[in-house]
């Protein structure tokens, strides 16, 4: 086991998978890996392979020995990139953590973002950026995700309180929610948390980490994922991989904003850039449909009294990759 390569490292200290390895690598970690390496804008992490899944399985749903070390490994590469530290108390490291099979299948992992924040990250992710409101927003939706998708707290828990919240402070929206909300909020989910599974909200980042990649191997035999399987008449892969990869914000303010595109229409193909963005959102807010996104055609329109021009400069930055990808995928 200690000379098969468990993780495949992306990002600008280097560049270790590539599209055809989807087998491998999933096709979220061989296409993460090969727009990394043609020069996009990728922030940087590692995937964990499907054959690592299939290890698991074979041990009894056991992480298999080496991959701790190895993640550790990959982890340290990823903090002296990026200048952070997973779980610091100044400038702490944050990743997202996906599913990624082959193939795309339902009844896979949803996305867990923000993993990393604890109590004493979370304290320096806001004196860091000088936005306390946009850490404990982070915070509080990593509670909310890794209780649902890792630990099966049923979301509609962490609801409830949050309804609490936003009756407290008098609003519906959860954007209008001020700083002491979210800190009022965050505290709320945990002992959510505590009274669904009998344990602390983790403040560990490593377990935080282990435990959502077991959550991610435990996706691929749900029963919804094998019956698609069978449907689908999807043979001879041995799991689904693991995807790592450091955090972007879309929540910090009106300056930034989280969406989801194409660069054509996917229904008639036509050569427009098709997709919707949210502004001071998390991709998630886009997919769970809890706020109305904008169609990309009116990022345009974006903007800020620092920034004016923010929306043009975005959609043109968006626009330049459009052609890059159809230019080196060669697929419309």
């Amino acid at each position: 086991m200690s000379d098969t390569k468990m993780i495949y490292y992306f990002g600008k200290a280097k560049t270790e998978g590539e599209s055809s390895q989807k087998v491998l690598l999933g096709g979220k970690g061989a296409n993460l890996a090969e727009m990394t390496s043609i020069g996009l804008p990728v922030p940087p992490g590692f995937t964990i392979t499907t054959e690592v899944c299939g290890l698991y399985y074979e041990e009894g749903e056991q992480l298999p020995s080496g991959l701790d070390e190895s993640v550790k490994a990959n982890v340290a590469t990823l903090e002296e990139e990026l200048g952070k530290k997973f779980g610091d108390d100044t400038n702490p490291l944050l990743v997202s953590v996906r599913s990624g099979a082959a193939v795309s299948m339902p009844g896979m992992m949803d996305t867990i973002l923000n993993l990393g924040l604890t109590d004493v990250s979370v304290a320096g992710l806001a004196e860091n950026t000088g936005n306390t409101r946009f850490a404990y927003d982070a915070y509080r939706r990593l509670i909310n995700m890794f209780g649902d998708v890792v630990m099966e707290v049923h979301h509609e828990h962490f609801e409830a309180a949050f309804d609490a919240i936003k009756e407290k402070y008098n609003t519906s929206e959860d954007t209008e929610v001020p700083a002491e909300g979210l800190i009022e909020l965050c505290e709320a989910y945990k002992a959510v948390y505590k009274e669904h599974t009998g344990d602390e909200f983790p403040q560990d980042p490593y377990r935080q980490l282990e435990l959502a990649i077991d959550a991610v191997f435990r996706s691929w035999n749900t029963a919804r994922a094998i019956r698609y399987r069978e449907v689908e008449n999807i043979r001879g892969l041995r799991g689904t991989a693991v995807n790592v990869q450091s955090m972007a914000y879309g929540n910090m303010g009106e300056s930034s904003g989280t969406g989801v595109a194409f660069t054509r229409n996917p229904s008639t193909g036509d050569n427009t850039f098709y997709g919707e963005f949210l502004i001071n959102a998390q991709g998630e807010d886009v997919v769970a449909g809890i706020r109305t996104p904008q169609p990309v055609a009116e990022m345009p329109g974006w903007s800020t009294d620092e920034k004016p021009t923010l929306g043009a400069d975005v959609h043109a930055q968006l626009l330049e990759i459009k052609g890059t990808l159809e230019n080196h995928y060669r697929d419309m």
